[in-house]
């Protein structure tokens, strides 16, 4: 099974008030799974990885074995490239987990999209902001 896994994160002040989302499709772009968590008052990048991990734990549970991650994020998906170093200390665990996570499967791919492609995982962090989703 192979899901696309749209990821993002958002916070309102950066560090503000945060959350994180990720919206998982069929390569149709039918939706399989939404998902968003309340992260209390965050930076942006922090978000950004944690609406990945979110996306990511959500394609293991439906079974899936292949992932492409759509995230508007540069500098999540550079970093995850090995592109860019990942200097701040508070990011490098994140983005450990995130490479552990996407090694898990058995073909991932990671690819960055102009923000208005992703629109569904925006408003799912959003949301998650808005609602306080846990």
């Amino acid at each position: 099974m192979r899901v696309v896994v749209w990821s993002d994160g958002a916070a309102r002040g950066n560090p503000g008030p945060a959350g994180a989302g990720a919206v998982l499709t069929d390569d149709s772009g039918h939706v399989l799974e939404r998902r968003g968590r309340f992260l209390g008052h965050q930076t942006n990048n922090y978000a950004e990885y944690r609406g990945l991990l979110l996306g990511l734990e959500a394609a293991r549970q439906l079974g899936a074995r292949e992932v492409e991650v759509r995230a508007d994020s540069e500098l999540l998906v550079r970093q995850l490239e090995g592109k860019y170093k990942v200097r701040h200390a508070g990011l490098k665990p994140l983005h450990a987990q995130a490479v552990e996570l996407l090694k898990s499967f058995d073909r991932y791919a990671v690819r960055h999209v102009p923000r208005e492609e992703n629109k569904l995982a925006d408003e799912m962090s959003n949301r998650a902001i808005d609602e306080q989703m846990s």
